[in-house]
C-alpha cells in the first residue's frame, strides 16, 4: 500500500461523517490532505450575489475548524481544478486525488475528463457516492428505460436501498508537516458586499454541527406530524434539511440511519411521508443525470410551443413580493429575507408565475438559483418542471392552484402572511387572504390603502386561469 499522500478533494460534501472519499485516503498509510478548489466558471452558474456562496462561505469554515481540531488543515485553492490539483500533487507527491460524485451535466464531463487526466498521469483518481442513497444509474424500468414518474421510481429505488451503517467520523489523521499555500477562505469573496443576510445568522447554522443539529430537532420534535404539519407555512413543521443535504454536511444515508436508531416505525405516517421526500430528492437526480438538457429545455416536447409572456414588470412584482395577493406575496418576501421558502408555498408562487402570469418557468428557476440557500440544479429543475406542467411527473400538467384558497387551506389563521406581509396585519381572517374584496370601511379599520400599503391584485384570478387552460389546450393540440 502506498505512502504517499492522497489529496481529498472536497466539493458538495462538507463533512467529515460518512464521508467516503476521505475514508478511501485514510485507508491507505499516508498523509491526507483536504483540499477545496474555488471554480465556478467550470459549473452551473454561481450568480455573483447568490445566496447560496454566502452558504459555501460558513461551510468551508466550519470545516476548515473540524479538520483543526485534528491537526490537519483545508488548503483552499483557485481553480482551474485541473492546474490545482496538478500543482498540489507536484507540491505534495501525492499519488492519489478521491472526491465524491455530484451529477449536474457540466460537473460530470468536467470530472470524467479530469479523471482520465490523472490516471494517465499514473494518479489513482477515485470518486465516490456520497450524495444520495441509490445512483441514478442503479434503477431503471423494465425496458431498461429511466424513470419519469417517481411513484414506480421510488418503489424501484427502495428495493436497492443499502443497508451499510454510515461511515464515522476521524479520530485522528495523518498529514504532512509542511506549509502549504492556501488561499484564506476571505479572499474567496463569497459573502456579500451589502448586509442584505442579516435574518440569514438567525436562520441558520451552516456546516456539520449546524446539520446534525436541524435532524436532531427534527427527528425528537416534528418527523411524527410531519405529514400534515409540513403543509402549514406558520408553523415550524419542515425539517429545513435541504441546505445541510445539499452542501453535503449530511448524508440521506445518515438520516435514515438517525431514524432507524431512534427506532422510529418508518411504515408509520409521518416518518414515512419524509423517506418519499427524500425519495424525490433522489427522483430530482436521477432524471437530472439522464436528461441533461431539462436545467434549459422541457422534458415534455410540447411545451416549446406555450405561448409564454414576456413581461418584465409582472416578474419584478412577483421577485419582489407585489403581486396583490398576500401568500404568494409573503413567500417571496421570505424568500428574500431568509434564503428559503416553504415548499407548499413554493409551489404556490411557482404556479403563479407560469400559470397566472404565463411567464417561462426558467425564469423563476433562475430566480430561485439567485436567491435559494438550498439552491440545487436537480431540486429545482424538477421542482418548476413539475409546477409548470413541462416535466417529470407534472400530470395534471393544467392544474392552476387558487391562491386565495391555497393560502385560507394552509394559512387559516393568517400566521405566515402577516409575518411577511405586516402592513396586512390588522385585516381580519375572512378578508386576509384576498383583502381587495373586503368592504371599504373594513380597510379603513386595518389602516390599509390598497395601491399605496399594499398592492391591488396584478391580475385577476378568474381570468388568468381561463387564460393559462386555453394555452394548455393549444399545445394539446
Amino acid at each position: 500500500m502506498s505512502t504517499a499522500p492522497s489529496l481529498v478533494w472536497f466539493r458538495h460534501d462538507l463533512r467529515l461523517a460518512d464521508q467516503p472519499a476521505l475514508q478511501a485516503a485514510m485507508d491507505r498509510s499516508g498523509p491526507v490532505i483536504p483540499v477545496y478548489i474555488w471554480a465556478p466558471e467550470e459549473e452551473e452558474d454561481w450568480a455573483p450575489a447568490s445566496c447560496s456562496r454566502w452558504w459555501l462561505h460558513h461551510s468551508l469554515d466550519a470545516l476548515s475548524q473540524r479538520l483543526e481540531l485534528l491537526g490537519v488543515r483545508l488548503i483552499i485553492r483557485r481553480g482551474p481544478t485541473e492546474v490545482a490539483l496538478s500543482d498540489l500533487i507536484r507540491e505534495t507527491g501525492a499519488d492519489a486525488v478521491f472526491w465524491t460524485r455530484r451529477y449536474e451535466p457540466e460537473v460530470i464531463e468536467r470530472d470524467k475528463q479530469l479523471k482520465q487526466l490523472l490516471k494517465s498521469q499514473e494518479i489513482e483518481a477515485c470518486s465516490f457516492n456520497g450524495a444520495l442513497l441509490v445512483e441514478p444509474w442503479e434503477v431503471a424500468t423494465q425496458q431498461g428505460k429511466p424513470y419519469q414518474v417517481f411513484t414506480p421510481y421510488w418503489k424501484a429505488a427502495q428495493e436497492k436501498l443499502s443497508g451499510d451503517e454510515p461511515l464515522a467520523a476521524p479520530e485522528r489523521l495523518k498529514t504532512l508537516n509542511n506549509s502549504l499555500e492556501s488561499v484564506s477562505l476571505q479572499e474567496l469573496n463569497l459573502l456579500p458586499t451589502i448586509p442584505w443576510d442579516t435574518a440569514f445568522h438567525e436562520q441558520w447554522m451552516p456546516g456539520e454541527t449546524g446539520a446534525q443539529a436541524a435532524l436532531n430537532r427534527f427527528l425528537d420534535e416534528i418527523v411524527s406530524d410531519y405529514k400534515t404539519e409540513r403543509d402549514v407555512p406558520g408553523r415550524q413543521g419542515t425539517s429545513r434539511l435541504s441546505p445541510h443535504l445539499h452542501f453535503g454536511e449530511i448524508s440521506p444515508r445518515q438520516i435514515v440511519q438517525a431514524m432507524r436508531a431512534r427506532k422510529l416505525n418508518l411504515s408509520a405516517i409521518g416518518p414515512k411521508t419524509f423517506l418519499t421526500e427524500l425519495g424525490w430528492r433522489e427522483f430530482a437526480h436521477h432524471v437530472l443525470y439522464h436528461f441533461p438538457k431539462t436545467p434549459q429545455e422541457p422534458l415534455r416536447a410540447a411545451f416549446n410551443e406555450f405561448p409564454w409572456n414576456d413581461d418584465p414588470t409582472s416578474l419584478r412584482a412577483w421577485q419582489r413580493g407585489q403581486t396583490g395577493y398576500p401568500i404568494v406575496d409573503a413567500g417571496m418576501r421570505e424568500l428574500w429575507a431568509t434564503g428559503w421558502m416553504h415548499n407548499r408555498v413554493r409551489m404556490i408562487v411557482g404556479s403563479f408565475l407560469t400559470k397566472h402570469l404565463r411567464l417561462p418557468w426558467q425564469a423563476g428557476a433562475e430566480w430561485f438559483w439567485d436567491t435559494l440557500v438550498d439552491a440545487d440544479l436537480a431540486n429545482n429543475t424538477l421542482g418548476w418542471q413539475w409546477i409548470s406542467g413541462c416535466g417529470a411527473d407534472a400530470a395534471p400538467y393544467f392544474r392552476v392552484f387558487n391562491p386565495i384558497l391555497q393560502g385560507v387551506k394552509f394559512d387559516p389563521d393568517g400566521t405566515y402572511v402577516r409575518r411577511w406581509c405586516p402592513e396586512l396585519a390588522d385585516v381580519p381572517d375572512k378578508w386576509l387572504h384576498n383583502p381587495w374584496e373586503a368592504p371599504a370601511s373594513v380597510l379603513t379599520q386595518a389602516r390599509v390603502r390598497l395601491g399605496r400599503d399594499y398592492p391591488e391584485p396584478i391580475v385577476d384570478h378568474a381570468t388568468a386561469r381561463d387564460a393559462a387552460l386555453a394555452a394548455f389546450a393549444l399545445i394539446k393540440k
